[in-house]
């Protein structure tokens, strides 16, 4: 058998939130049948800004529209395609994004289903260590900038 290729991959996403009675809620996307539970992202493509990508990702996947607020960071994780004999080390970056518009059941046929969960929820939820992290900095930054004046 013949040593995997490396293959190097670089997608954007990310946690787009919103205040729903009194409480700070964030869109989560399921995929393989509902077994994983993630944050939108995807490939950017070429030419493309990781800003640009993240607000397509999240509009294509979630069915919402919104404006981003800060960058959250990145997580850097290495996958193995079959089909390929390939590992790939793939780099995710995410921005946090304030939801303007739009409806979850508009979402794409690429994910299962789209909830809003409330955001202490959503670290339960995400399948991902990394992405919990995200989710974590996410909750961090938005109650920050609560709390001032």
């Amino acid at each position: 058998m013949r040593p995997a290729t490396l293959k190097n991959q670089v997608s954007s996403g990310g946690v787009i939130f919103r205040r729903h009675n009194n409480t700070l809620e964030i869109a989560m996307v399921a995929i393989k049948g509902g077994s994983v539970w993630c944050l939108p992202k995807g490939l950017i493509d070429k030419g493309e800004i990781p800003e640009k990508t993240a607000l397509r990702e999240v509009s294509e996947e979630t069915g919402l529209k919104g404006r981003i607020i800060e960058k959250l960071g990145e997580i850097t994780y290495w996958y193995y395609i079959k089909n390929d004999n390939a590992k790939c080390r793939k780099t995710v970056h995410f921005f946090l994004m304030e939801y303007e518009s739009g409806n979850i059941a508009d979402h794409d046929w690429e994910v299962d289903t789209v909830s809003w969960f409330p955001i202490e929820r959503a670290l339960h939820k995400a399948t991902y260590k990394g992405e919990r992290e995200i989710i974590r900095k996410a909750r961090e930054s938005l109650i920050e900038k609560n709390s001032q004046p």
